[in-house]
């Protein structure tokens, strides 16, 4: 029981290497191609996901990197709103 535990965490380690590969943009992913990443991330599994996870990741405030789009300010609710309450 003791084997089975670094087993998953080495599966799941694998697992979140290959879809944040899969995900990545053309160009994201740093020193190597997607598809070098991918080979080794699948044919050494933890040595090719820690790889990647410290030489291969993209890095957040790269140029092409997709993110969430900043919220609209404005009012919260109508007590906030200023011409909602000057038509009271």
């Amino acid at each position: 029981m003791r084997s089975v535990l670094p087993v998953l965490l080495a599966l799941g380690l694998t697992v979140y290497c290959v879809v944040s590969i899969v995900q990545a943009g053309d160009g994201e992913v740093r020193a190597l191609p997607r598809w070098g990443w991918l080979l080794a991330v699948l044919f050494l599994p933890l040595i090719g996901a820690v790889a990647y996870l410290l030489a291969g990741r993209p890095v957040a405030g790269v140029p092409g990197r997709r993110t969430r789009p900043a919220p609209r300010p404005g009012p919260k609710g109508p007590d906030d709103d200023e011409d909602f309450l000057r038509g009271l």
